[in-house]
């Protein structure tokens, strides 16, 4: 079997177990982030996905020259010594559509390997947990599955359409709240404290540092492991939204978070909806308005 091959196999059973036991907690997972075809089929998807060098300014080309086996067991022994930290993220800004700028950081290509890594082993855990609803960064689902979605409650009749976004929905996840529902699949302390140390990262921007162990929210755009958290926080909306009271019958909703263009909002789709609501917790800050069809079908 191939690396990706094991992998996928491995995801399997986890995504397995996870659905048949809607509240079992995994308590062996650390050991297999450290595994060597875990770590190479995630070092082999960080590459191909190439993107920027991050505050060390090692580059692919660098690590190519050096030898790519070497670096991925000095990776793999800093996990199986606890000795791993992760480094400062740098902080870029990029342009987005309206013309006003974006943050992105970019973690380094050794902090997006574990970080891929830990996402293969945990992903198909929440995967489990995760709303048919939902087609925001997650895998085999795509924006054009949700618009397909969206597309077929218009030809069924339900023409009015209640909008909902999440404003700066990355910068203000609160940690607490978010290790909370993390804990609540996750009980590997190891695990859960690698998810620490990546939301508490310093960050770089110009030759100044940030954040830190004192920062409580946000989560950077860029990182591997952001959408995968971000989901994890807005399953709670997703099943909030389900459960309410007093809300029609007929009403559906279909959300997308892009992760390709992310513009640090959520869309929340309810057909069918008549009157104003809530749509979960008080951060991050909602701004809601009703919509027509029209608007929404292009």
């Amino acid at each position: 079997m191939t690396d990706e091959e094991r992998v996928r196999d491995l995801q399997r059973k986890l995504y397995r177990k996870a659905k048949e036991e809607e509240t079992y907690r995994f308590y062996v997972l650390y050991d297999k982030v450290c595994l060597p075809y875990v770590l190479r089929e995630a070092y082999r998807r960080v590459k191909a996905n190439r993107g920027a060098p991050g505050v060390d300014g090692v580059t692919f080309k660098a690590l190519e020259a050096e030898g790519e086996g070497e670096f991925i067991e000095a990776i793999r022994k800093e996990l199986v010594e606890r000795s791993y930290r992760p480094s400062p993220v740098k902080r870029v800004m990029i342009p987005k559509p309206s013309g006003k700028m974006r943050p992105l950081g970019i973690p380094t290509i050794k902090d997006r390997v574990v970080q891929t890594a830990c996402k293969m082993i945990i992903e198909p855990i929440f995967e489990a947990d995760f709303q048919e609803s939902s087609y925001g960064f997650r895998p085999r689902r795509s924006a054009k599955d949700a618009v397909r979605e969206i597309k077929e409650h218009l030809k069924a009749g339900r023409e009015q359409v209640y909008d909902a976004d999440l404003s700066s929905y990355f910068d203000t996840i609160p940690h607490g709240k978010l290790l909370i529902l993390v804990g609540l699949r996750i009980a590997d302390r190891q695990m859960l404290h690698l998810i620490k140390q990546w939301l508490k990262a310093p960050v770089e921007e110009d030759g100044n540092i940030s954040g830190g162990k004192k920062q409580k929210t946000g989560t950077p755009q860029g990182g591997v492991i952001s959408p995968l958290l971000a989901n994890i926080y807005l399953n709670l909306v997703d099943k909030l939204v389900a459960r309410m009271s007093g809300i029609p019958e007929d009403v559906r909703i279909v959300r997308y978070a892009d992760d390709c263009a992310p513009r640090a909002y959520m869309n929340i789709y309810m057909y069918g909806a008549t009157q104003e609501m809530r749509v979960g917790p008080s951060e991050p800050p909602y701004r809601r308005r009703l919509q027509t069809a029209s608007s929404c079908a292009g």
